[in-house]
């Protein structure tokens, strides 16, 4: 056998091995969530046809032409009775693309189409685009929000790292044909991690922002903002207004911004966002959670402290390490809901949980005192009220 076809023949045979591997949820878990102990989503789940040029006359070593580098921050959807990750695929000449993952299972066998999205652009095109935030809005659109990135005109000659993060919008019926709108404008000089809440807020479509000052630092940005917009055509911020706020000796110090768009309950909107704070290994991102009053989404009702969940053995380890992000999540009808995250910018995992559990967790776990003794204080209480119910 040529090496070629041996070549292409065994890694066919593994990567459908791969493909139709069963996941299994960790053992007990945490009582919040129940992590899945295999990613759903890795480079290696990207088909053979987007890396190998299949003609053995131009590839007789069936070498990689178009590498894979990484798979991660997927947005997420529920769509025709399937599972659908649109995920961020980072290729090995660092360029970002999005493309559609689909399963019957909730966390496992999920297959890439056969054709990443051609995304349209603007009359000023991306340089490069990530991280797409899905929603199905009351108006009978989905909608697919993410950063466009492009290099900053204003950067000093020979400065090829400064770059303007703004928000890019499309919208779809059925997530093959996409309709490129305007991108979100508002006072900010970098807009990341731009959510649309899932239905009119006093008519107006509402978004959930994260102004910063650079494309790394947020500056004076405060945290995860609130603003509405007459369209979404030319959707345009004049006001926005913080939410949730950054603080010192947090997990969320140096920057948070909203994940997916929230989960509508009968007690309020439940809320998955991201954390940030320095250490001396770096930013560690981390999720958390919050909730939000059913008919003023703006204001959180119920703030419960530390994170919800933060990367753990292998998640510690990849192209960017200690890193838990999370842009997509599916509720189900039935009270089942999924957690879609990524762990070091390199792979997707799935967490399951309910709303029920979802809405005990943010009711009923403490708010972060802010200070050390006092969180002493709150977990001596803790401690006492336990040892009373001891026998």
């Amino acid at each position: 056998m040529s090496t070629f076809n041996e070549r292409k023949q065994l890694l066919t045979e593994r990567y459908e091995a791969l493909v139709k591997r069963k996941n299994e949820p960790e053992a007990l878990g945490n009582g919040v969530f129940d992590r899945y102990v295999h990613p759903v989503l890795t480079a290696e789940h990207a088909p053979l046809a987007w890396k190998y040029d299949f003609n053995p006359e131009t590839n007789p070593y069936f070498m990689e032409r178009l590498g894979v580098h990484c798979v991660f921050n997927p947005g997420a959807i529920f769509l025709n009775g399937k599972y659908h990750l649109v995920a961020r695929v980072e290729g090995n000449d660092r360029k970002s693309f999005f493309a559609i993952a689909e399963s019957d299972s909730a966390v496992d066998g999920f297959r890439f189409r056969d054709h990443p999205i051609l995304l349209p652009e603007t009359s000023d095109p991306d340089v490069n685009v990530y991280d797409m935030r899905l929603v199905q809005h009351e108006d009978g659109w989905i909608y697919g929000l993410f950063c466009t990135e492009r290099k900053d005109p204003s950067a000093p000659k020979g400065d090829l790292s400064s770059a303007i993060a703004q928000c890019g919008i499309v919208r779809t019926k059925d997530l093959k044909q996409w309709e490129r709108l305007a991108d979100l404008k508002t006072a900010s000089n970098q807009q990341r991690n731009v959510v649309l809440h899932p239905e009119f807020v006093d008519g107006k479509y509402a978004f959930y922002t994260r102004p910063q000052d650079g494309f790394i630092d947020t500056g004076s940005g405060g945290g995860i903002g609130w603003g509405l917009s007459d369209t979404i055509e030319n959707a345009v911020i004049e006001s926005e207004v913080i939410i949730d706020e950054r603080h010192y000796h947090t997990i969320k110090e140096v920057k948070n911004g909203q994940g997916p768009a929230p989960i509508k309950t009968d007690k309020g909107w439940i809320h998955i966002a991201h954390g940030v704070r320095n250490t001396a290994a770096g930013l560690r991102y981390v999720l958390y959670a919050f909730l939000s009053d059913l008919q003023e989404p703006s204001k959180v009702t119920h703030r419960p402290g530390g994170h919800l969940l933060a990367p753990e053995g292998i998640e510690r380890v990849g192209d960017v390490s200690n890193v838990a992000f999370c842009n997509g999540v599916i509720a189900r009808d039935n009270g089942d809901v999924y957690i879609y995250y990524a762990s070091s910018d390199t792979r997707c995992h799935v967490a399951a949980t309910t709303v029920d559990q979802l809405l005990d967790y943010c009711i009923h776990t403490p708010e972060d005192p802010l200070r050390s003794r006092a969180c002493v204080e709150q977990r001596i209480a803790l401690i006492e009220r336990n040892l009373q119910l001891q026998p």
